[in-house]
Formats: structure tokens, C-alpha cells, sequence
């Protein structure tokens, strides 16, 4: 049986599954998203007991060849991140995001090192939307969308803070006249392409773009975690 021993993981989600055992999600750092049954998690006796937590960085074992995995030790690796109102929220979003767009078993080490950072800049209640818009940047990357900011997607040629570009889902930005929702400034794109978000229309275009590019991954269904909060 294929086993795993104590690997750097976070909790994105428990759910009940039989009389008293849980379904687990995690994000491992070497491992990807995994889900693991947790055996008689919610009895008296559990030895899980007040570990499965949220934001919690902690190492953790498991067995077993299919997708649903055999939970076995846990370790805590570190003190949970202390989340607080709207914060808790954006902590939330970035698990749904996760848990909707990575596939199980698909190792994201990168990924991993930007969500822990996040966690560790929200417990200090830092400024929320740059968090929330360098997570969504890096994770499209890691799925295999960056999105290409300095070039025209046709021509090549560099993108210029004077014009104007279009977004073009699969295609990349092209140049155009008109100002609508699709279209975003070559001044927003290059500062977005260096990740300084120095003024609000350059956070306020950079969450239109992020929203246009993860929606075609998403689908139709929306995220439960924007219903709460209006930044993310």
C-alpha cells in the first residue's frame, strides 16, 4: 500500500462522512490536493480531536492508492493563523479556489509557499486586495495560464502604458480603441506584470482581469466565499 509519512499540509475543508468518521480536504506541499478519510474523527475518543482545523500548518500521514486516501498521524507544525471577519473570509475564498481548480494529486509547491504566505499576511491584517490578487496571479500560473502582460498577444510586440489592450481569453491581450470591460490600460498591465499595486485603478483593474481569466476556468457556478465579501 502506498503510504505517505508526515508531509506539510493545510486543511481546506471537513466534511461528515459515515457515523463518526470525516472527509478531509487537504493541500500538501509536495503532494497536491488530496482528500483522506478521517476514521472515527468525530467520536468521544478521536485521536484527531481539535486537530483538523482551518489555517492550520501541520504535518500528516496517509495510505492508500485511489483517490480517497487513509488519514494517519497528524503533527502540528505550527500555531494556527488567527483569521478575524473579513479576513476569515479571504481565508476562505482561497481554500474554495483550491479546492475548485486544482486537480487531486498534482503537486503545486509554489502554490503552497504563496497560500502559506497569504495566510501569514492576512493574520497580520495587512491590506487585503494585493494578497488576494497575487494568490489568484500565482495560481493561474500554476495551472498553466499566466497570463502574458508585457507582449501583444498577435504581434508580439511590448505592451505600451499609453494604449489600450483588450483581453482575449486563450488568446492574450490585443490592442484596441475602445474602453469597455474587456479592455484594461498597457500601464495597468505592465504594473501588474511586476506585481506593484501602487494605486487603487491599478488594484481595481487588476481584480476585473483576475475575474475575467478565473471565470473561464470556474464555469457557471459561482463561489460561495464572494457572497460574503465584496473585495474578493
Amino acid at each position: 500500500m502506498h503510504r505517505i509519512d508526515l508531509t506539510p499540509v493545510y486543511v481546506l475543508h471537513t466534511r461528515p462522512y459515515s457515523n463518526t468518521s470525516l472527509i478531509v480536504e487537504f493541500f500538501s506541499q509536495h503532494h497536491g490536493r488530496i482528500s483522506a478519510v478521517a476514521r472515527s474523527a468525530r467520536g468521544p475518543q478521536s485521536r484527531y480531536k481539535g486537530q483538523l482545523q482551518l489555517f492550520t500548518p501541520m504535518l500528516t500521514s496517509w495510505s492508500g492508492h485511489h483517490e480517497l486516501k487513509t488519514l494517519g498521524n497528524i503533527e502540528l507544525s505550527g500555531l494556527p493563523h488567527q483569521l478575524n471577519q473579513k479576513y476569515l473570509f479571504c481565508g476562505f475564498y482561497l481554500n474554495e479556489l483550491i479546492i475548485r481548480l486544482l486537480h487531486k494529486d498534482d503537486p503545486h509547491p509554489g502554490l503552497f509557499d504563496r497560500y502559506s504566505k497569504s495566510l501569514c499576511s492576512l493574520e497580520k491584517n495587512e491590506d487585503i486586495p494585493p494578497i488576494l490578487r497575487l494568490f489568484e496571479k500565482k495560481l493561474l500560473e500554476e495551472l498553466g495560464y499566466a497570463l502574458s502582460l508585457t507582449q501583444e498577444a498577435k504581434t508580439r510586440l511590448p505592451i505600451v502604458a499609453d494604449n489600450f489592450y483588450r483581453y482575449e481569453h486563450h488568446q492574450g491581450f490585443l490592442r484596441c480603441d475602445e474602453k469597455d470591460h474587456f479592455a484594461f490600460s498597457g500601464n495597468d498591465l505592465l504594473s501588474i506584470a511586476q506585481e506593484k499595486f501602487d494605486t487603487d485603478l491599478t488594484l481595481q483593474a487588476t481584480k476585473r482581469l483576475m475575474r475575467l481569466a478565473l471565470t473561464h476556468l470556474l464555469g457557471s457556478n459561482p463561489l460561495n466565499s464572494r457572497k460574503f465579501f465584496s473585495v474578493i
